[in-house]
């Protein structure tokens, strides 16, 4: 249950379990590719148990997940969407910007959006529905024109509405390693996309991981993590609500709090025996509870490097002066500022994108936005005036390096 944590020990068992699937999900990759749609439907039947007639959602179902659904939590979906929109709509540049940099030479960016992505929405122990939004969302934004969905059968009805909110053309009921295969590859029922985005357990991740050479992905995103970085002046009962919130996710969730005060540790430990005790998914929460933990620094600056070193999905900070701090936080997919940023706001709601980089992975990827569905093409243009003030230095660089040709392009241009 509630124990103290070896950091290294932590961090390294956060990645255990994806090597553990590695060769698994290298079959289900190869058999997607040699059988395509035969073989989606067999692993569904397989690792799903559903027997499935079509593997496309239909229009209709799609219409009809709307009288299936309570009006008051659409009309929350539609209100995320909003915000969720607002905020990824800040993030997009100009499709083209060009700046003279000196007389006769202007550089700039040409921004053009993927044509087609693909987006993975988990299922099974739950509808996530708020991650049909966060998958989506910034895709419509940046301008991608098809945007397909696979995520798990039965589909829910919520998870259908979410994805017709945020416009998704396309959505299939397949789940998985095999999933993510399909959209690589392609099969006679799914075209191949450009891109996978979204989070999934780890036979998902490790397939994204797989599929690279194939396909662009986001980055790894497996079960969900927090880390709380708190000193003595943080509530207890906060903290605990939101271990308890990640560690309901799913039994490979990971919790970890790096604190300053020893004292505090003990109290969270109370604070999450008496919360569990209430806990609708009880069971699954004291599983996610037996790789999580407790470490204490021995001031504040051991533990931001602690924080560093592990690199979380979510970060949530709840010190005395918490944006002292921010800007020495180098590695986290998304941080939460303060007692009341709990979150499962940005989970839902405050409309930044819940689709991060977990296991350390925030060392290397940034979470989800809208530059992921970009591509940038840099732009010169350079006229005569230009080509002189630069001329001798190409020459001579090139002509250094031994590629006379190159030295050449651009005499030849200067002696006419």
């Amino acid at each position: 249950m509630w124990q103290a944590l070896n950091i290294e020990t932590w961090i390294a068992g956060r990645r255990s379990d994806l090597d553990r699937v590695r060769d698994l999900v290298a079959e289900i990759i190869e058999r997607v590719r040699a059988e395509g749609d035969d073989a989606l439907l067999d692993l569904t039947k397989k690792f799903d148990g559903i027997d499935l007639a079509e593997i496309a959602v239909s229009d209709e179902e799609r219409e009809a997940a709307y009288d299936q659904v309570d009006a008051e939590l659409i009309d929350s979906l539609v209100q995320a969407e909003v915000r969720i929109s607002e905020f990824h709509e800040l993030q997009r540049g100009r499709d083209l910007w060009l700046q003279e940099m000196e007389p006769g030479i202007t550089l700039g960016v040409k921004t053009t959006p993927l044509s087609r992505i693909g987006a993975y929405v988990p299922g099974g122990r739950a509808a996530y529905p708020s991650t049909a939004l966060m998958c989506t969302i910034p895709a419509v934004v940046a301008g991608v024109e098809e945007i397909c969905c696979c995520t798990p059968p039965p589909v829910n009805p919520i998870t259908l509405v979410a994805l017709d909110i945020a416009g998704v053309g396309e959505i299939f009921r397949v789940g998985g390693a095999q999933a993510i295969a399909a959209m690589a590859i392609g099969t006679e029922t799914i075209p191949r996309v450009e891109k996978i985005v979204g989070p999934g357990n780890v036979y998902v991740t490790v397939a994204k991981m797989l599929l690279r050479d194939e396909v662009e992905i986001d980055f790894p995103a497996g079960p969900s993590e927090i880390a709380v970085l708190a000193d003595a002046t943080a509530n207890p009962e906060f903290i605990a609500a939101d271990i308890l919130a990640q560690a309901e996710h799913d039994p490979s969730a990971a919790c970890v709090l790096v604190t300053t005060d020893a004292p505090l540790a003990d109290a969270v430990e109370d604070e999450v025996e008496r919360m569990m005790k209430g806990a609708e998914r009880r069971g699954i929460i004291e599983k996610a509870l037996d790789h999580s933990g407790y470490i204490v620094a021995r001031d504040l600056d051991e533990a931001v490097e602690m924080v560093n070193g592990i690199a979380p999905e979510h970060l949530s900070v709840q010190v005395a002066d918490p944006l002292a701090i921010l800007n020495r936080i180098r590695s986290a997919g998304s941080i939460f500022i303060g007692p009341y940023a709990a979150v499962a706001c940005g989970d839902y709601a405050s409309g930044t994108n819940h689709v991060l980089p977990t296991a350390g992975y925030a060392r290397l990827y940034s979470g989800l936005d809208v530059n992921h569905f970009c591509r940038r093409s840099t732009v010169q243009m350079i006229t005569r005036e230009g080509l002189e003030a630069i001329g001798d230095v190409v020459e001579t660089i090139a002509d250094a390096e031994g590629l006379h040709a190159h030295a050449d392009s651009v005499r030849v241009r200067r002696r006419t």
